[in-house]
């Protein structure tokens, strides 16, 4: 990356990641917001788009609140067979990430699609061609699905996320279930477009006005959407690792099912914790407590795993360090 960020670009990169107004000139809003202006909000987002502290500014959305099914996948994959699994696995339209972690069951990955049935049928396909089990660990409950870095940490915590945000995205996940869908043909073309990424521009949601289609009726459209909550945010998505975050891993804990929730509750409340789930198990793998730690060093999120556990008093847990991002 060129050059050091600036106490400004720190700040705007913040104000990104929290969201985007769901107004005609978000950028007016954040330049204000920052002591600046509008011109200088767009020029300096630019810069660090080009400089690749930010990936794209546009919606993350929930999948689960539209009907799509989803899960988190393990297998245990030896190393000569291991190239070619990663490549079958990245082609699979429905998988997002794809991780090789420090463990028996080194390969991981998310996959989403239309139902259960079809996760089922492409999991057991793989297992036939490639003889590896492969073992779906979908989500029982949501506590926390939200990361932020914070850039003016150094690499040391992830941006707050309200109390009133993290129970209403427990609220909408709990127990498995996946709403129909409540996204009309005009949503869905809309968030096809937001979910791409938006132009650092003064009037971003512009070329959503077509057929007739008043931005005002587009912006209505974004927010209810994102009360609903099929939009989570509209935002930056950033590269971590150019922020001071270069380390990341999995925690993982077994949790006796009265003490899970608050558990869980607890440890999506940890400053490094992205992502936390209760999880299905299966053979040989009693965990059901997951988060996403990040840091600036393994050693510093075992630091805080290893705290965690002695103020929980959980006895089975493990924390399978990143080797490399396979799909993102």
């Amino acid at each position: 990356m060129r050059g050091k960020l600036t106490a400004f670009e720190k700040r705007l990169c913040n104000a990104l990641q929290n969201g985007l107004a769901i107004i005609e000139r978000p950028y007016a809003k954040i330049g204000r917001a920052l002591g600046s202006d509008e011109e200088t909000a767009i020029r300096r987002t630019r810069g660090l788009v080009e400089r690749g502290v930010i990936r794209r500014i546009g919606a993350v959305v929930s999948w689960r609140a539209i009907g799509k099914a989803g899960t988190l996948v393990a297998a245990r994959v030896a190393k000569e067979k291991l190239k070619e699994v990663v490549s079958a696995v990245n082609a699979i339209a429905g998988v997002s990430h794809n991780y090789l972690r420090e463990h028996h069951f080194n390969l991981w990955f998310t996959i989403r699609a239309d139902s259960d049935g079809d996760i089922e049928r492409i999991l057991k396909n793989l297992s036939q061609r490639f003889g590896v089990e492969f073992h779906s660990l979908p989500a029982k409950r949501i506590f926390k699905l939200d990361v932020r870095f914070d850039a003016q940490s150094g690499g040391r915590r992830l941006l707050p996320i309200s109390e009133k945000r993290m129970q209403g995205n427990k609220h909408r996940t709990m127990n498995n279930e996946r709403r129909t869908s409540n996204v009309d043909e005009i949503d869905e073309w809309i968030l096809a477009g937001i979910e791409g990424g938006l132009e650092v521009v003064e009037r971003p949601y512009d070329f959503l006005c077509a057929d007739g289609l008043q931005i005002d009726d587009v912006l209505s459209r974004i927010d209810k959407m994102i009360v609903r909550g099929v939009i989570h945010r509209v935002g930056a998505v950033v590269d971590h690792r150019k922020l001071g975050f270069v380390a990341n891993a999995m925690f993982v804990c077994e949790a006796k099912k009265n003490r899970a929730g608050a558990i869980g509750k607890a440890l999506a409340r940890l400053q490094n914790v992205s992502h936390c789930y209760q999880r299905e198990t299966f053979k040989d793998w009693p965990y059901n407590l997951f988060a996403m730690m990040h840091g600036k060093t393994h050693t510093a999120i075992r630091h805080v795993a290893e705290r965690f556990v002695r103020e929980q008093g959980i006895e089975a847990w493990e924390v399978l360090a990143t080797v490399e991002k396979l799909k993102k």
